[in-house]
């Protein structure tokens, strides 16, 4: 197995460039981070697949679930927006929409660690409110409207 210490290494550094404490964004196992970008919450993980014997580096923020209703038309949305963005695409799993990018750990660097975090917490910080607000739940009679 690779040892992945340098790779938890070097995102640390790139959390604390963000002036956040990234002790403080460490999840329950290691390689797993969360940390915040504006309103968007980002997933940082990095791990070890034992049958493909190579290392992954994985930035996700998780924008809204599924919409029960208008699905076509999300889902038409979420890829014309994909369309637009770089190095990111929406993903859907376990029913929930997610900005992701994912790539091979080996080369990777503080530069493209950092500019992953920013452009994945940037692109959902940018549609994730305007996207609930359009396919959010339908609202209960008399409830007053969200912002």
């Amino acid at each position: 197995m690779e040892n992945l210490q340098p790779y938890y290494d070097l995102v640390e550094s790139v959390i604390e460039s963000f002036g956040i404490n990234a002790t403080e964004c460490r999840g329950d196992k290691s390689g797993m981070w969360k940390m915040y970008k504006g309103s968007a919450e980002v997933w940082i993980d990095v791990w070890y697949i034992e049958k493909e014997q190579r290392s992954y580096f994985q930035v996700m923020a998780p924008v809204m679930p599924v919409p029960s209703q208008n699905r076509e038309g999300f889902y038409l949305e979420l890829l014309e927006l994909s369309d637009g963005m770089f190095d990111v695409a929406f993903s859907i799993h376990k029913d929930w929409a997610y900005i992701k990018n994912i790539r091979e750990a080996a080369g990777i660097d503080f530069t493209e660690i950092r500019s992953t975090i920013n452009r994945v917490g940037s692109y959902c910080d940018e549609h994730d409110d305007r996207l609930k607000a359009k396919y959010g739940p339908p609202q209960s009679p008399g409830a007053p409207p969200t912002k």
